[in-house]
């Protein structure tokens, strides 16, 4: 008989311990270790019951089928994915809730119901809650899709099993549970083992698999790492739950390339593409002190968002940083070499930061505008012919070379922006005013 022995696994990380404790030693979450059995066989290798593989020349699988693909028609999603969901394929979107995650899917399992027999799976929520999703998204189209209620992976495996539907939306991967399993919905044993279930079924019947992920406090995807090594793709749905853009961004993609995001407006009718999200976000901007427009890439589209900064004394003996759609350690550490390197002195004064429109600005092309915001805001300054800024600053001030400045000055060109301000580039363009240090682009773009 094989011999079971107990174990404990931390719920957010997957590390194993031998015994129970209050923190886990792998991840540092409290109270996330779960007691599990795990059985274990001492079959040896000549004991084995397996058979022999029959090997395929590479290149011999018929071409239709390996490039088969479902066109959604919201071309933003159909961008991300390179083309649509491939036959066969397993796709895991995850962000935070009320994201629109669910809003969004329910738009895709129409559309794609226009062609394909859809199925749309909720073990979140009753067919009433989703059917009136449905209308208020989809219209009279959302009748196509067909809706179950379970919260069996064993039921929705075998449905997908029988081939009668081309599509399979699962909300959520965290509310399904494996019979198998004794543990709870949610813990890292029922997410690995019901994803491999899922996954299996989807691969031997050639149906297109779409799961529902959650995300932990830290925007990471809840469950063990395993989930997404076990899926063809990984979409990341970000952005301000309570406004502002939503930005559909591909983390893994085996049939494309991760580096294409997708910008969606939330409407009444559900996520709707933005063809022009630069004229949106600099709408409302009005040119002041502490104001910079940043050229900016999400994927391969250029996108212009205003950089604003507020600069106040502070009131207590340590000065405050606070950044909203940027990383605060790295205003931490622009605020150092604004100190160091320029004659701004920032110990006594607090530093907010704020990125227009609920964009989340992660590349190093926007140290030069964050450097040039605070500067602006603390001296009273404006930019000169309120240009566009973009450039990484190191450590010594130095204005270092970013990718795409072309794309950059194009899109800036677009919306009549006439100059640019950052690194210098090999194309030369007039419209490129370039700089060396983050002290030359202050004394010389910076007016009273």
């Amino acid at each position: 008989m094989p011999k079971q022995t107990q174990r404990f696994t931390c719920q957010e990380c997957g590390a194993a311990h031998t015994k129970w404790a209050g923190r886990c030693s792998s991840c540092g979450a409290w109270n996330s270790l779960v007691e599990e059995v795990q059985v274990s066989s001492d079959a040896s290798l000549a004991k084995s019951k397996g058979s022999k593989l029959k090997a395929t020349q590479a290149g011999t699988v018929p071409a239709a089928e390996r490039s088969k693909r479902y066109t959604t028609t919201l071309g933003d999603v159909d961008t991300v994915l390179g083309g649509g969901f491939v036959k066969g394929s397993v796709n895991l979107i995850a962000g935070q809730p009320g994201i629109g995650k669910s809003t969004l899917l329910m738009q895709l399992a129409a559309k794609l119901a226009s062609s394909k027999s859809t199925l749309y799976v909720s073990g979140e929520e009753s067919l009433e809650q989703v059917s009136m999703r449905a209308e208020r998204t989809a219209g009279a189209s959302s009748k196509k899709v067909l809706l179950a209620s379970s919260t069996s992976s064993d039921d929705i495996a075998q449905t997908i099993l029988s081939g009668e539907y081309e599509i399979v939306v699962v909300d959520s991967i965290q509310t399904v549970s494996c019979q198998a399993v004794s543990s709870a919905p949610g813990s890292v044993s029922q997410i690995t083992n019901s994803t491999y279930l899922l996954t299996q079924a989807a691969k031997q019947s050639g149906t297109t698999l779409i799961i529902v992920g959650h995300v932990t406090k830290e925007g990471s995807i809840a469950g063990p790492k395993l989930l997404e090594h076990l899926v063809d793709v990984v979409l990341q749905l970000e952005g301000d739950r309570y406004g502002g853009f939503k930005v559909l961004r591909s983390v893994k993609n085996r049939f494309g390339a991760t580096s294409e995001v997708g910008i969606f407006d939330m409407t009444e009718k559900g996520l709707e593409p933005v063809t022009n999200p630069s004229a949106v976000l600099l709408a409302e901007r009005q040119v002041a002190d502490g104001s910079v427009v940043m050229a900016a890439m999400e994927g391969t589209r250029p996108i212009l968002v205003e950089v604003q900064a507020l600069v106040n004394r502070t009131s207590f003996g340590y000065p405050k940083r606070t950044a909203s759609g940027f990383d605060i350690n790295r205003l931490n550490l622009l605020a150092a070499v604004l100190s160091r390197r320029t004659k701004l002195d920032l110990s006594e004064l607090d530093v907010y930061i704020n990125i227009v429109g609920g964009i989340k600005i992660t590349e190093p092309a926007a140290d030069l505008a964050v450097c040039m915001a605070i500067a602006s805001a603390a001296k009273g300054m404006t930019l000169k012919d309120d240009a566009v800024v973009f450039g990484e600053v190191g450590l010594s001030g130095e204005v270092r070379h970013v990718s795409h400045i072309p794309q950059r000055l194009k899109e800036a060109k677009k919306l009549g922006f006439k100059r640019a301000v950052g690194p210098a580039d090999k194309t030369d363009s007039a419209a490129l005013n370039s700089v060396k240090t983050l002290k030359d682009a202050l004394n010389n773009y910076l007016s009273k």
